[in-house]
This record gives C-alpha cells, structure tokens and sequence, in this order.
C-alpha cells in the first residue's frame, strides 16, 4: 500500500489550467483516468489527509505509484480525451458500463453499391446507417417484412448476390416483389441507391411524405380505374401504417430524442435509454456498472453520454437528451454533444407534460434492470458456489460457509434499540428464519455491547436447544457476564421479536448453529461477537465482520483486515447478506419508534384492538371522561364486556396523573376533555394520545 506522499508533485508542478490526469500503479497501469476544469485544484484535492478522503479515493491514491496530466485547451477536450483514455486503458477505479446483453441494429449499408438492410450487432461500422437499438431481433425483422413492400431494398448476403448475378436469376424475394432484383439489373445502382435512403428516411421518422404520396397515387390510380394497382397502392399504405402502429406515439410534438434514467444502490447501478424518433420509441438498451469510486447521479449520467454518443456523429445524436441529473458542470458536456451532432443539442431534465411522465416509464424500467440483475446474480448457482468458496480461502475455513448468520444493530441516538440476524443458506436467503431482537441489557447507545449481547441471547437458546436433545450438556455451568446459564438475559425472557411459534405456541428454538457469524462493523463488533461465543465454550462458529468504509473483511485477533478483490462474488455475497440485516434492522427500528410515539394509556390495556379503542373513545369523547367513567358505563360500549371493561379501568387508574396537566408557558390548566381531532389509530385527543412522561405535567 503506497504512500501518496511519496509520489505528490511538488509545489508549482501542476498546471491551474483544463486537463486530464491518470494515476498508475506501482506496475505502471493506468488505475484511474480523470478530467479538471483546474488541474492544480483537482489534484490538492487527492493529496490531503488520507482520512478526509472517501475510502473509495483513499483506496485508489494508496494503490496508485503515480500521476500524470496532460494539458488540454477546453474542457471540451478534455472530456473527449478522458473518453479515449478510459476505452484504452479500462482503468479499474474508474465507472465502466456493461450492456446486459448484445443488442440488435437495424442496419443499412450505405458504404456499398448496392446497400443492403439487415441486422447487425456489435461494433458500429462507417457508413452504415444504423436505427434501434431493438430488443429482439425478430422485431427487426417484422418491420422490415413490412416495409420491403414499399421499399423493395437489397436483403440477401454478398455470396447469394453474386450467385444471382452469375445465373442471372433473382432469389426469392425478386420474384414476389419484395426486392428489386439489382443483382440481374432490373433497377439501376443509382435508383436503388435513392430506394435505400427512401427506406432510411421512413424509418428516421419522416413517415408522413411518403404516406401521402401512396395515397394520392392510390387515389390516381382509382380515378383512372386502375383498380388493381390502386389495391396495391392501397396495401402499400396498409403495410407502413402497420410498421408505424409497431411504435406507439408517446411525444405528441415529434420530438426526436433520448431520455436516459438512472437506478442505483451503494453498489452497483443500472442505465436505461429509450430512443424516441418523430416521437416515437424506436428503441431501447439498458447498462450496469458497479460504482467502483465516489460519485454522483449527475456523473453516472455524464459517463452514461459518454458512452452513448462517444463513437456517434450527425443525426445518431438527437436534438434532445433528456435525464434525471445534469452533470456538474452541465455546459462542456452539451458543448461536446453539439460537437458531435454537428448542430444544438439541448440537454435538461424534463419538469412536467408528456416528456416527465415518459422519463417515469424509463425510471420504471431501470430500477426492474437493477432488481432483474441482482437476482440473476444471487440465482446463479454456479456464481453462489464460487461466492462460498471464496469466502472459506479468504477466512481460512475448513469448508464452504452453507448457512451463514449476519447480525445488526439499529437505533435512533440510543433510543429503540434493536438488532437484526439474517439467515443465508447455500447463498440464497432463508426469510422464515429471520429474527428481531430487542436490546433490554442496558439503556443508551453501545453497539459493541448490544452485539455481545444478542450473539449470546441467539447461542444460548442454541445451546439450550442441544441440551435438551441431549448432544451438550454443559449449559448449566456456562457463566455468561455473570449470569447462570439457566436464567434468561434480560429481554429474553419475552422471546425473540417475529420468531415462528411451535404447536404449543412457544416460540421456535434456535436449533441450527451457522457456520459463519457475520457482524455489521469493524473490530470492536468481532471482538464482541467471539467474546460472548468465547464464554459459551463455542469454538466451532467462525466470526467475521463486514465494514462498511472500504468493505474490508474483519477477523478475530488480527490486526489488518481481509481485502477480497472488489470483483469477488465472495465479497458481493457478504455485502448483500450485510445489507439484507441492515435493511431488516432499520424497517423494525421504525416501525418501533412510530409505534412509541403513537402509544397512549388504552395501548396498556391487554387485548384491546383498535376498533374497540377508537369505539371507546367514540362514546366518552376523551380519556379523561373515560378514566372517570364506572365499570357499567363502559360496559355500555359495543364489544366491551365485564372483564374487559375492569381491565380497561384498572390500567386507566394506573397511568393517572398525579396532577393536572399544566401548560408552562401560561400556567393555565389544560382541559382534556376536548373531542377527538387527530385521526389517530387510537382515537384519543391530541394531549392524551401522548405518553404520560410526555405531557408537560407539573407536580
């Protein structure tokens, strides 16, 4: 790991003018490719305290050997020289785009005698007019069916068309007028060459000329009672309508543009491109990249551009690109795509009308590529069993880790305190096994404590779980913090928050150990972790923690952690097992605290529900009236029997107050007797509704 002192430039080295920087590595590859309005400016700011730096920076400046630049005149240049470094040298720091699958082109070969359409995939070549991309290539062919009734272009490969030249008979299509036959001279080059752009033309959008000449040819056709070449006039106009109904209308205006949105995680993101045309979708493809440095939305879209127009002149660049974020700043990036256009190319985010809910539609489908694409991953079984064996070299484990445990814990300044633990079994998630646990063992905020405290909650009831099947029978003299085996930890003695229950109603026992513990943090949180196995006399669980700075691999008594490679399936499977607890953790802590703070005196009272409480308070109009209501009284409400109604005034009684409420900035009394006008779940007044340490009372 290299010092970025040992190779900063010195002072006055660097240029304050437009650039572009690479930093290398101690084997000279290039790591990271960048660009700068001010080169002086943007380098500081890599070469300050390395604990400043985001730990996707730190990592890179501390693998890097090197810097260079290189002076440019705009920024302009400069953006179109980061382009090129990054397609040649694939620095690994930087954003790279990966198409989810090879899409299909419509293609005419422009660059040839006789230009022929036909689908094409991969590189773009010069010359050839390209149109989609398409999802699937039978679409392509489809339209194109369609189409050659109305432009009879060249289809067949070069060896079929010189074939044809040598016998001097067309193929198939030459016979049923779905080709024009120039490969026997029934059309010249030059007409078939104008044939060729017609095609182009219709399929660029500019659909409506060549409608209105079949029509008014058709109509010709029939006022000289040439009936049957207006019937094929007519089902040449049947054919492009239907070619044209293939895309739906969804920008009135016949805008030509592209709208690009974003979807992403701390992780990874997915792209998606619609390419409207005379507004119309004419296309669509979609990317994903891992997000391997800091970065914002703006900068995955000036990335996504770059990618998307870096190799495209003229008309390939719409007048329009719309997206989610502008990049910072917005003006060399649209300088640049004027550039390649060769006119204006106006590059915004859409505010309101057919264009915003059109980028709604493309969002939709970016986040369903980013779901579709975690879920390929996780289902691979192939990538599941290289995830686990790398995860057993990286951590030294005898065998793969099938079932894997992670746990987290979850507050909001040290209130509601709550842990998560996530099961995984063969890498895929184990959902009915998930547990919540509530932190009671103390009150503030300690996560190395709340850890010791659920990982020895968790293995208790595994170990009182094997010793009532007889396989262990050592719990009884296990010392825990003090505590004999045999008497619960506090908060355990009221179960696992959503654990399943057995016949009997009891909650299910923690019967299967994992093979590994996974903890959300850093050393502190895996020392806890084998502390409180430690103390249970387990030695047979391997621990390790997931930190979330540079996600690296802690280990019991060890001083450096393990670094598994950012391209690792290991590595990726333990960040989504640590996500999946964080995610687990956090929904429960919420959902904790809102109920707190919705918690009323009627919330003590056991078995009431919310019909009967929003019922009661129906009937008294407040809680205060309620409290001082008989046992006959509310009895009276609907649903309320005799039992119920001494439990509802015996917890009343309880959470009295000892004296009037008292607003402390007037010192009036506050009356609690005004109705109900909150639409609360409990139905109780504003002053009531709160928890009784809640109420500004004064003694």
């Amino acid at each position: 790991m290299a010092d970025p002192s040992s190779y900063r430039p010195r002072p006055g080295e660097i240029p304050d003018s437009p650039g572009v920087y690479r930093f290398r590595d101690e084997h000279r590859r290039v790591i990271y490719v960048g660009k700068a309005k001010s080169l002086r400016q943007r380098l500081a700011n890599y070469f300050q305290d390395l604990t400043n730096l985001h730990p996707r920076t730190r990592s890179m400046v501390t693998t890097a050997a090197s810097v260079e630049w290189t002076v440019v005149s705009t920024e302009v240049e400069a953006l179109q020289l980061e382009y090129s470094w990054i397609k040649e040298y694939d620095p690994r720091f930087n954003v790279k785009y990966r198409d989810d699958k090879s899409y299909p082109y419509l293609a005419v070969t422009m660059n040839e005698e006789f230009p022929r359409v036909q689908v094409m995939r991969g590189h773009k070549k010069k010359g050839v007019r390209y149109f989609g991309p398409y999802a699937h290539a039978w679409a392509i062919r489809d339209t194109v069916d369609l189409l050659l009734r109305v432009f009879p272009v060249r289809t067949c490969s070069a060896g079929v068309f010189k074939n044809a030249e040598r016998t001097g008979r067309p193929c198939l299509l030459g016979y049923i007028g779905k080709c024009s036959a120039p490969c026997v001279g029934r059309i010249s080059p030059e007409d078939h060459y104008e044939l060729a752009e017609e095609f182009c033309d219709f399929m660029a959008g500019r659909t409506g000329t060549y409608l209105r000449r079949l029509e008014r040819q058709m109509a010709e056709a029939s006022d000289e009672m040439e009936y049957e070449r207006a019937a094929r006039l007519r089902d040449d106009v049947g054919a492009l309508k239907k070619a044209m109904e293939k895309n739906a209308v969804v920008l009135a205006d016949a805008t030509d543009a592209d709208l690009i949105a974003v979807a992403e995680d701390e992780l990874e993101a997915a792209v998606q491109i619609f390419h409207v045309r005379g507004g119309r979708v004419r296309g669509q493809r979609g990317w994903v990249t891992d997000k391997v440095e800091e970065i914002t939305t703006g900068a995955l879209v000036e990335h996504a551009l770059q990618q998307l127009y870096g190799e495209e002149t003229g008309d390939s660049v719409p007048k329009e690109v719309l997206v989610p974020a502008l990049p910072d700043p917005v003006e060399p990036v649209q300088e640049w795509l004027t550039v390649r256009r060769g006119a204006n190319v106006s590059l915004r985010i859409p505010q309101r009308g057919d264009k915003k809910a059109l980028m709604e539609t493309v969002q939709r489908n970016a986040q369903q590529a980013l779901v579709l694409h975690k879920t390929k991953r996780a289902s691979d079984l192939t990538t599941r069993s290289r995830a686990l064996e790398e995860i057993a070299d990286a951590l030294d484990l005898d065998s793969a880790p099938l079932r894997i445990e992670c746990y987290d814990i979850s507050h909001l300044q040290g209130d509601d305190v709550v842990a998560s633990m996530v099961v995984f079994e063969d890498g895929l998630q184990r959902k009915n096994e998930y547990r919540r646990f509530q932190i009671k063992g103390f009150a503030g905020q300690d996560d190395v404590r709340s850890m010791h405290e659920v990982i020895t909650r968790r293995f208790r009831r595994y170990l009182a779980e094997k010793e009532k099947s007889g396989e262990w029978a050592g719990a009884e003299d296990t010392p825990v913090d003090g505590t004999p085996a045999g008497v619960p930890l506090p908060g355990e003695e009221d179960g696992i928050i959503g654990a399943p229950k057995d016949d009997d109603g009891r909650p299910r026992k923690f019967a299967y150990p994992p093979q590994l513990v996974v903890v959300d943090g850093g050393r502190p949180q895996v020392a806890a972790a084998r502390r409180a196995l430690d103390e249970l006399g387990i030695d047979d669980i391997a621990v390790c923690g997931l930190a979330k700075r540079l996600e690296e691999v802690w280990v019991p008594g060890e001083e450096d952690p393990v670094v598994l490679p950012r391209s690792s399936e290991g590595l990726y499977l333990l960040q989504r097992v640590r996500d999946e607890a964080h995610r687990f953790a956090i929904t429960y802590q919420r959902a904790k605290r809102a109920k707190r703070l919705r918690s009323g005196p009627l919330d003590e009272v056991p078995g009431l529900g919310e019909t009967r409480k929003q019922a009661l308070i129906k009937h008294f109009g407040s809680v205060k009236r309620l409290r001082a209501a008989t046992i006959e009284q509310i009895q009276e409400v609907p649903g309320i029997g005799r039992k119920t109604a001494e439990t509802i005034a015996l917890a009343l009684a309880r959470s009295a107050p000892a004296a009037p409420a008292v607003n402390t900035a007037t010192g009036e009394i506050i009356d609690e007797e005004e109705p109900d006008t909150t639409g609360g779940s409990s139905g109780e007044s504003v002053s009531a509704g709160l928890p009784d340490d809640r109420r500004g009372q004064e003694t």
